[in-house]
């Protein structure tokens, strides 16, 4: 029953940022999306995903027997740190600093975390740095990407 008290709260508050965010306009229109696209969609995910929890079939109160819950405690350490040293090693080193162990906890070899975690902070970083224009920090790699 807590996952359908979970999915109701995740429709009621994805509804008030959907009704917060309608009003959001920039004072001068230089994007064509503009800063209501963003909470919008993320409250029509939140929506879609609560309302996925509240009609879908229960487990029969079996799931925590199931749960990798040190695997899931590892993950929450390794966000943690990736947070704290998110400005130092820069965007990239960070991003792959985290990838790999929590690969690794949750059943990947060394070489395919590696590879994943190389992949997504370099594909990430070209991603927003360069196509979207969002301005990551680059850290130890600075002298290879340029910038901060």
């Amino acid at each position: 029953m807590s996952d359908r008290i979970l999915g109701a709260a995740c429709v009621a508050v994805g509804a008030a940022m959907a009704w917060a965010a309608k009003d959001y306009a920039a004072p001068i229109s230089y994007e064509p999306v503009g800063p209501r696209a963003f909470p919008l969609l993320l409250a029509g995910l939140m929506v879609a995903g609560g309302a996925w929890l509240v009609v879908k079939p229960t487990m029969n109160g079996h799931w925590m027997r199931e749960a990798p819950l040190k695997a899931l405690v590892f993950a929450v350490v390794a966000v943690f740190g990736y947070a704290l040293l998110f400005e130092w090693l820069g965007f990239t080193l960070a991003t792959t600093m985290m990838a790999v162990p929590v690969g690794m906890a949750f059943g990947g070899s060394l070489p395919k975390s590696l590879a994943g975690g190389v992949g997504l902070g370099l594909v990430l970083y070209l991603l927003f740095d360069k196509a979207l224009d969002v301005v990551l920090p680059t850290g130890l790699l600075s002298f290879l990407f340029g910038g901060r």
